[in-house]
């Protein structure tokens, strides 16, 4: 799914904009004990109480691809015989309506999923008659395409603290007791997929809000198949792979040309307005590094390495590798925080048989917000 789609179904998250009759609900504790199980009726429903609802759904659309939004890819013949792409589709097919597939899916996702505290599985199923789109971009009321999926979201439910609360009808304030509080989803996804505009039965969108975290077990028991690593988890492993794989080649201005041949490639990304994710390969990583004349032995350590982590011919987002919008140098008593642009102030120097890192100060220097001057000898 590109930005653009995702922007179009959560659009449609809004009340008088979707076709949601019911939202079905399972509380559960931190122990993975269901407290209760509910189906209300939207149309029922106060129309703050809707938007909340459809707020919490709605999150499972937010956050950038590749980070907190991954695409799940089912295999040719998991699609064809598998029980979890068929709970999936028959929950969609029967709109929810099935209690025995409702109860299959609240348990598959209690046996999965563990948080630190209680927690509501929410789960949708909305219908989206997608209207034409022509070749100008313009839309017309017209639908060639019935787009019909579920949408579902675990979201931690806390206690919040009493407080001194106002009180309209006596305008005062007092005293109200603690409550428990649906917090933003942790997890949740959207299947199928909306690509082109179109239904793909073949893949799915997850959302997690921890960059660090995917919840294997859950992705597991719901779809059987691998994710990428956690966007955060992929970042610590890029940057032990080009440390362990260069060794003594993994120089300063190695680190600092990777870094910005990967920001170049994601501004111009950004600049070239294409709707579908960057994601680059090994491949085009171990180039960059031939071209900062890397040793072809740790070229091969490092093509090696790569694969082993992140798996042979895998696409990958180099947001995931890099944060073009920091650049930091660090020592064990000392941290350099640099404009990402500038980074060419910084230089390595062995001077006595000392290694120093130098930096060019030849404009306004400050220590702890004084001005200082630097005495030219």
């Amino acid at each position: 799914m590109t930005e653009k789609e995702i922007r179009e179904l959560r659009r449609r998250l809004r009340p008088q904009k979707n076709n949601i009759t019911r939202i079905y609900g399972c509380y559960v504790t931190d122990k993975g004990e269901i407290i209760s199980r509910f189906s209300q009726s939207v149309g029922m429903m106060p129309e703050n109480e809707q938007e909340k609802y459809l707020a919490l759904l709605k999150k499972t659309m937010t956050g950038t691809l590749g980070k907190n939004l991954i695409d799940i890819a089912f295999r040719t013949q998991q699609v064809v015989d598998s029980p979890e792409h068929k709970l999936l589709m028959a929950l969609r097919d029967t709109e929810l309506k099935d209690e025995s597939l409702l109860d299959t899916y609240f348990a598959k996702v209690v046996e999965s999923v563990s948080l630190a505290e209680n927690y509501l599985i929410l789960l949708a199923y909305d219908a989206y008659d997608v209207p034409f789109r022509g070749k100008d971009s313009l839309t017309q009321d017209r639908s060639d395409e019935t787009f019909s999926y579920i949408v579902s979201c675990v979201c931690p439910v806390k206690l919040s603290k009493s407080a001194l609360r106002y009180v309209t009808q006596e305008q005062e304030f007092h005293d109200k007791d603690a409550g428990w509080v649906v917090n933003a989803p942790e997890l949740g996804f959207v299947f199928p997929a909306f690509d082109s505009r179109r239904t793909n039965i073949y893949n799915a969108l997850y959302y997690t809000h921890d960059l660090k975290q995917s919840f294997d077990d859950f992705v597991a028991a719901i779809f059987n198949t691998q994710i990428p690593l956690p966007a955060a988890e992929q970042k610590k492993t890029f940057e032990a792979v080009l440390g362990n794989a260069l060794e003594e080649n993994c120089s300063y201005e190695v680190v600092q040309t990777v870094h910005e041949q990967l920001s170049d490639m994601i501004e111009a990304h950004k600049q070239s307005g294409e709707e579908l994710p960057l994601t680059i390969t090994q491949r085009e990583v171990r180039h960059v590094l031939e071209e900062c004349h890397v040793p072809e032995e740790n070229l091969a350590k490092f093509s090696v390495q790569f694969d082993e982590e992140f798996g042979a011919d895998t696409m990958v987002s180099p947001r995931n590798l890099i944060d073009a919008r920091r650049f930091e140098v660090r020592t064990p008593d000392v941290v350099i925080k640099v404009n990402p642009e500038r980074a060419d102030l910084i230089q390595t120097r062995v001077i006595g048989g000392i290694k120093y890192i130098m930096i060019s100060a030849e404009e306004a220097v400050e220590v702890n917000g004084v001005s200082v001057h630097i005495a030219t000898p």
